[in-house]
Parts: structure tokens; sequence; C-alpha cells
């Protein structure tokens, strides 16, 4: 049974994964606390890493960019640079993978461009950047194809290993076992890091794997007409296996037998001692509740996020930018406000570490520090941030704190963040987080009602009924009764109120008290849906 498999032993890293019909969850877990988080949906389209034949639909030399149709909603943006394939600087599909090279790209006129890229004409492109908001998707001419072991770069002539092997020894048996291997003509490799220890024939066999799907890709290239996909990224848990499936993982638990025996089957591709890992969950519990997950995810995604120490940190995301605030809050233990505060700081900034990994948000991030005065504990601070990021798979960039203990980076942005696929705004707030007062509507209520009373000479239709919500008939009673009879006298007329637990805080509706004609009434407007 389930308990007695999976009740006692502890394991120090695991993948969870949740498999429902409409959305596939995957968790990372360190000694049982979430560290990685994706989800999926299955209904929607991947792009990302996806290859698309498509037509060239505009050409903008103020932007320097070219609008693509691949055949999605919105065109796809290219930039000139990024619409012919060179052997210079790029980040691949693989995410720990950056490859330098001394060639210096080469930038092309709007002229030359215009020569080789007509407006109709076609052109082979991958999707770098997903959809955000209203921007279209990102793509460029540089195509990577990642395996387990191995990235292929059709058109390229790059030959490398990643730059997270640091090992030399094994980064120079790695560089001989790419030396071995059968490359087609044309066709670039990078050994990736799950690479580290792998034998020879296993990257034969990811090699042949990889060739296989770019056969595949070339055939429907010539036969397919454009716009079209040529080819998908694997699904979310079939990229679990392929990339997160490493030595330093004790097991992973999948609660779907249809994807337990799929994950099986892919594991053994890789090692038996790896398929040995895998396991069924069977318990009736559902699988991210017994892991404790369901509690840790609605924490890491509030807006207040709790430190061990006492302290919190705030998080908020706008158009702009991404601010993280940090407070001391009730943090006790250290001697003097300056060790409290380089704790509490020490402390926040893996915590942001880890947020940014666990909503997958990008873009320029701000985060204001509580005030160290010493210099030696901001270079620690900003140490340890740095060290946090660097198991992060997307892009960082790093500056040191200010004086005003301000850090400011940036972090990759490849697709929506997870609030925005499991999250839409409040449709009364509109995304404010807050709504009027109760003070702020009987303010309102008053400035309407005089209004009215004002403006009617007949005194019968000076007898008015509000209808308005629980909430702010109880501030209308209990504090501004007083009030409330003074516009009755300066007005000669007559006030009644009635709630209506169904109505919104900030609606409200003024009627005439005999014959119940509406005078006035406020329905706040729901928020534009997101593009």
């Amino acid at each position: 049974m389930f308990g007695f498999r999976f009740g006692r032993k502890s394991f120090k890293r695991e993948i969870v994964i949740n498999v429902e019909s409409l959305e596939t969850r995957v968790a990372v877990l360190e000694n049982g606390k979430l560290e990685e988080f994706q989800v999926e949906h299955p209904t929607e389209e991947r792009i990302v890493g996806g290859i698309y034949k498509g037509v060239v639909k505009n050409l903008e030399d103020g932007l320097q960019a070219a609008f693509v149709d691949i055949g999605l909603k919105k065109n796809a943006f290219l930039h000139y640079w990024d619409m012919i394939p060179e052997d210079a600087a790029r980040l691949e599909a693989a995410e720990d993978i950056t490859i330098r090279t001394m060639t210096k790209k080469k930038r092309y006129s709007s002229e030359e461009i215009a020569r080789m890229f007509p407006i109709g004409s076609e052109i082979i492109v991958q999707v770098t950047k997903g959809p955000i908001s209203t921007k279209g998707p990102r793509v460029t001419a540089n195509l990577s194809i990642p395996g387990r072991y191995l990235v292929m770069m059709p058109g390229s002539n790059l030959k490398g290993v990643s730059r997270k092997i640091e090992d030399e020894k094994e980064r120079m048996r790695l560089k001989k076992v790419l030396a071995r291997l059968p490359v087609p003509e044309g066709v670039g490799l990078i050994i990736r890091t799950a690479g580290m220890g792998a034998k020879q024939r296993s990257f034969v066999r990811d090699m042949r794997g990889l060739v296989d799907g770019w056969n595949e890709v070339t055939r429907r290239i010539r036969e397919v007409p454009a716009p079209c996909c040529l080819y998908e990224e694997l699904d979310l848990v079939e990229r679990v296996v392929r990339d997160w499936l490493t030595e330093d993982i004790d097991r992973i638990v999948v609660d779907d037998p249809v994807k337990f025996e799929s994950i099986k089957d892919l594991a053994s591709r890789i090692s038996r001692r790896v398929r040995s890992r895998i396991q069924q969950y069977e318990g009736s519990v559902p699988i991210f509740e017994h892991f404790n997950l369901e509690r840790q995810l609605e924490n890491a995604f509030a807006r207040k996020v709790m430190l061990k120490s006492g302290g919190y940190i705030i998080f908020e995301e706008t158009e702009a930018l991404i601010s993280v605030d940090v407070n001391t809050g009730r943090h006790k233990g250290a001697q003097t406000q300056e060790d409290v505060i380089f704790e509490v700081n020490t402390e926040a900034a893996e915590e942001v570490a880890r947020q940014l990994r666990l909503r997958n948000v990008g873009g320029l991030i701000v985060v204001d520090f509580i005030d160290m005065k010493q210099k030696k504990n901001r270079n620690a601070v900003f140490k340890t941030i740095k060290d946090a990021l660097h198991r992060d798979k997307a892009k960082t960039n790093v500056l040191p704190i200010s004086n005003l203990g301000l850090l400011e980076m940036t972090r990759q942005r490849v697709d929506e963040g997870v609030l925005s696929s499991m999250y839409v705004d409040c449709p009364y707030c509109k995304g404010r987080g807050s709504v009027k007062s109760s003070l702020s509507m009987s303010v309102e209520i008053q400035r309407q009602v005089s209004a009215l009373m004002r403006r009617f000479k007949d005194a019968g239709q000076r007898k008015l009924q509000v209808v308005v919500n629980p909430t702010v008939l109880d501030r209308l009673r209990k504090e501004d009764e007083m009030i409330l009879m003074d516009l009755e006298n300066k007005f000669s007329g007559y006030l009644s109120f009635r709630a209506d637990p169904g109505r919104h805080v900030e609606d409200f509706e003024i009627r005439n008290a005999e014959t119940g004609e509406s005078f006035f009434t406020t329905t706040p407007k729901l928020a534009e849906p997101r593009a």
C-alpha cells in the first residue's frame, strides 16, 4: 500500500508529478521544501522551443525587425540580426548552455534584409519567447533541438561542452567523445550538463534520435505549406525526465498510471538504475496534499511571503518591473540592530531567488533590502543572492546593492509567469487588490443624495431609499447617522436604507422610496480581459 511504500523513508531531492485532464503540475522538493514548480495545460499549444515555417509579413526598419506569420494569433517578432543563422554568441534552447565564440556577428543593412527576405518570402524560425500580454512570440533563425545529453544546432558548425561542466578532466573527456561522434555535415553539437559521466554509446544513441527528428523536420519543410509548425517541444512530463532526472534526484512520484508507464519507458533509455526511482502514487489523498505542496504553493505565491526568522518580503508585480520589499517583521534572536538586519536580508536574498524560480517571472526586478550601514554586510548579502541564482535556469544579471539598499537585476523572461497562467485579475478591483472603504462609500452616497434632493422640487421625490452592501450600511447606521439626519432636515427629505448582501461593496442604488423608480445606480465595471 502507498502508506507503507512512502510513509517512512526521507528523500533529499524528489520530483512530484500531478497529472489531470486540464492541468499538469510538476514540483521539485528538497527535504520536503518546494524549490521548483512548473505547470502546463495540455489543451494549450506549446509554443516555446517550437520550430515553424513562417511567412514574412512586414519589415520594420525603425525597429530593425521583421514580423512573421507562423500560424498563431499574433505575428512573431524577429530581429534582423537573428534572421540569418551564424556561428556567434547565442543562448541555446537548453537553458544551461551559453556558447561564446570570437566571431563577431555580422549586422545586415535594411536593404540587404529586404533583398534576402522580401515580404511574402518563407523563413524557418524557432520560438525563443512565448507571447506575453499584448506582445507576440519572439523567434530566431538560429535553430536548436535539445536531447538528453546533446543539443543539436542545424545550420551551425559549433561544437563544445556546457560551461556549467567545470571539472577540467571531465571537459577533456567529453571533448574527445564529441570528436568521435559521427556528426552530420552542417550540424553543430553541444554536450549538456547531463552528459557528465555518460558513456560514448549514450551520446551516440542521443544523437541518432536528434538526427531522426531533424530529418522529419526537413521532410515537413519540403512538403507542408507555410505557415505551419514543423517541430513541437516535448510535453512537461517528458521534459522533466529529459532535463531534470539526474543522479541527484532520489525519486520521481507520479499519480497517473499512463504517465507512470511512459516515464518508466523514457527513464529506461537513460539507465536501469534511474528507472528504479520512478514510483506511482496510489494514495487516496491528492498527491500534492500528501506532500504538503498545496499549502506551500499557496504561501509561495502570496503577496506577503513570511521568512523563518519572523521577517517577511512583499512581492509586487507591475507592468514596468517587479518590486520586492524586505521587512524585519517580528524577527528576534540577533544581538544588535545591524545583526538583525543582516540576518533578515540574508534570508530574504535566498527566498527572493527561490520566488523568482517558482513564479517564473522576468524583466526588471528591484529588491529593497533593509538599509545596512556596513559595506561588508551589503557585499555578503549580494554574494548570497548571486549564489542562490546559480541554480536558476533562466539567465540573470545582478548589480551590487546600492548605498540606499536597492538591488537591481534582470531575469530572462521566456514565457508567461506561473501566476499569469493560474490567476486572473479580480473583475471588480481590476487587479488593484483593494476596494473602496466604507468611509469613502458613505461620502459618495451622501454626495449623490444631496445632489438628488437639491434637484427635486417635488417633496414626494425627496423620499429616497438607498440600497447598499451590508458593510456600508453598518457604517451609515453606526457612525454617520447624525450626518444623514442633517441631510434630511436640510432638504426636507426622507431617507431609508436597505441592505443587499449580493451587492458589491462599491455598488449602491438610490430609488424613489414610494414608487421604486431608480434615480441613480453605480455598478463597478468589470476589468478588461487580458490580451
